[in-house]
């Protein structure tokens, strides 16, 4: 059956590399049997697991928060299952919760996305890992900066429908709206890889884990992935991630979104292809969109001219990308996959990748075998206990405790030249320097 329909598809023979609506589309929109989701269903994140493209979208309703709902697909096209409560709603007021009103928060500010004014939970991305389901998505209390989230749920538990999300903490900065996150699927050289976007550029960061506090700990954005610098290029003015990057043997797939200084109001789709071993060089990027908002359902809604893919998947030899139509429904199109790469591998190829680090100085850090810092309280040097490494004000620092007092104790580190005098009595000896002096 999944054959059969897909085949239909016209193939792309043409200069300009395309994905095809399907012509079923939108495959989901505002239900008003259910208060929640009477205005919009829409940027739907994606996965393909146990022989079926589980959705997981972005829906508005009476009260303008912005909750998610679920539905599934058996060829990929067609909804098979909606459910017709929410599985994910505003647990922590970084996302506009109100214990007194349910799904209700704050008036309407200036960062208000796609509506669902009142806040809430914004335009997933899901990645599975392991045996877990991880989630990103933008977290709006209803007027401040819109942050990313991030939460997880047991593989099984999942599929099961048994929504017991963990705890969803915030894990970019205050201050800075920062949206569209994403979680490659494997970790490159022991690090987990998040992309996200600070405007106008993709930004990536390598952590260690996945253990955000909520508190302290943010990405920082060590790489970028800019906009294009030509007036004539279509995502010269700010580009996102969609879905997390897929792997295929020509490189990781990468399905964005952009906006073009030349056609400042309409949101457009992309792909690129990124090195497998390195996710921050970009080998090939499409000259052109693969998808403009151009069907009515595109440009009729929420918000007129809008395609924005928050999922994708793969099955046997076809790509689907899911994405929202105007800010109102869910839409999907499709590619033979094959094609489709070799197509973007061979024209659309850059002509020098390369890793482009945000802050060059903060890109080559290793911890030494101890460290001391003067302690406030103690009024004495001290060597730190249980030090780790951070970035503090886009330079390495690391951050430790008293062992007398317990305080903490913070150290800013100089590139290539160890500890900065102004905040330590003596420079540091690294793992590396000891080994070669034996």
């Amino acid at each position: 059956m999944l054959v059969k329909k897909i085949n239909a598809i016209p193939k792309i023979n043409n200069i300009r590399l395309s994905l095809e609506r399907f012509v079923g589309n939108p495959i989901l929109g505002p239900d008003t049997k259910h208060q929640w989701e009477t205005k919009a269903a829409f940027n739907p994140a994606a996965l393909y697991e146990g022989g079926k493209v589980h959705i997981l979208y972005r829906a508005i309703g009476e009260t303008d928060v912005s909750v998610l709902g679920y539905a599934s697909s058996r060829d990929g096209l067609h909804i098979n299952e909606r459910l017709d409560k929410p599985v994910y709603v505003p647990r922590e007021s970084f996302e506009g919760a109100n214990p007194h009103r349910p799904y209700s928060s704050q008036p309407s500010g200036i960062y208000v996305s796609g509506g669902g004014g009142s806040g809430g939970c914004e335009d997933p991305r899901l990645t599975k890992i392991e045996d877990r389901v991880y989630m990103t998505y933008v977290a709006y209390d209803g007027h401040s900066h819109s942050r990313v989230a991030l939460t997880s749920i047991h593989i099984n538990d999942f599929l099961k429908h048994k929504w017991n999300w963990k705890k969803p903490v915030l894990i970019t900065p205050p201050y800075i709206v920062d949206k569209n996150a994403c979680i490659l699927p494997e970790r490159i050289n022991g690090k987990y890889v998040i992309f996200h976007r600070v405007f106008p550029n993709i930004l990536i960061d390598f952590v260690d884990d996945l253990d955000f506090d909520g508190k302290s700990r943010w990405l920082v954005g060590q790489y970028k992935i800019p906009t294009r610098i030509l007036s004539s290029d279509w995502d010269n003015l700010k580009v996102g991630c969609g879905p997390p990057p897929m792997k295929t043997k020509y490189g990781w797939l990468l399905i964005y979104q952009a906006v073009g200084t030349n056609d400042e109001s309409r949101y457009k789709i992309g792909a690129m292809l990124l090195d497998l071993k390195d996710p921050t060089k970009v080998l090939a990027r499409t000259k052109t969109p693969i998808l403009e908002p151009l069907a009515t359902y595109e440009n009729e809604g929420c918000k007129y001219g809008v395609v924005y893919p928050c999922g994708a998947v793969i099955i046997e030899d076809h790509l689907f990308v899911y994405y929202g139509g105007a800010d109102t429904v869910v839409c999907v199109a499709t590619a033979k996959l094959e094609q489709f790469l070799e197509h973007l591998a061979t024209d659309h190829k850059e002509p020098k990748p390369q890793s482009i680090p945000v802050h060059p100085e903060t890109q080559s850090f290793e911890m030494p075998d101890s460290v001391v810092g003067f302690c406030d309280k103690c009024r004495r040097v001290r060597v730190i206990r249980n030090p780790h490494h951070l970035i503090l004000d886009m330079r390495h620092a690391i951050q430790g405790i008293c062992p007398v007092c317990g305080s903490k104790i913070t150290v800013i580190v100089k590139p290539k030249s160890g500890i900065d005098e102004d905040m330590a009595p003596r420079q540091m000896k690294t793992k590396k320097e000891g080994k070669q002096k034996k």
